[in-house]
Formats: structure tokens, sequence, C-alpha cells
């Protein structure tokens, strides 16, 4: 079959080899944005929602959770939480829309 004696040891250093001359050091730039990334009056109407509204909003928007995953935080139900969530980004938009107008 083969004249290798070790195989596995052989196949590991083949692939040590073909991946050497590939590492690249890589460089990525981030480009300061030029303006804010988020509304100026966002903070304050996150303020103005309740503890339990900011903390869905916040956790499932900004964090990128998941409702069941904030549901288990809380110590509340899914369906719970959602009702949080749906009432603080409806604040959240006529209070933003307001100031906007």
């Amino acid at each position: 079959m083969s004249n290798v004696d070790n195989v596995p040891g052989y196949l590991f250093r083949v692939g040590q080899s073909r991946t050497r001359s590939r590492r690249r050091e890589l460089s990525f730039v981030l480009e300061q944005p030029k303006e804010p990334t988020y509304e100026p009056g966002l903070l304050p109407a996150l303020k103005s929602l309740t503890s339990r509204q900011r903390t869905a909003v916040v956790l499932i928007h900004g964090f990128g959770w998941t409702l069941r995953e904030v549901a288990e935080l809380t110590g509340t139900k899914v369906t719970t939480t959602q009702n949080h969530l749906e009432r603080g980004l409806t604040k959240l938009r006529r209070q933003l829309e307001g100031d906007s107008a």
C-alpha cells in the first residue's frame, strides 16, 4: 500500500506545511462613523420606559437576545416578555416620532 510508516504523522506534517504558506497577518481598518449611529433622543426615551419594557427592548433589539432568554432571565412567561417588548417599542416610536416632527 504505502511506504509511509507513520501515516497520521505524515498527514499532520502535510497539513502543517500546506497551511504555513497561507498564513498572513490580517489587518482590519475600522472606519469612524461621521455621524452618531443612534438617535440622540433614544436615551431619554429609553429612560421613560418601565424597567421591564426597557429590559426587553435593550436585550432583544440591542443585544440580540431571544424572547425566551429574556423571559428566563426575568422569570416571566414568553408572552409577558413579548407584551413588554411591544408596549415599549410602541412608546419609543411615539416619543421619537414626536421629537422629529
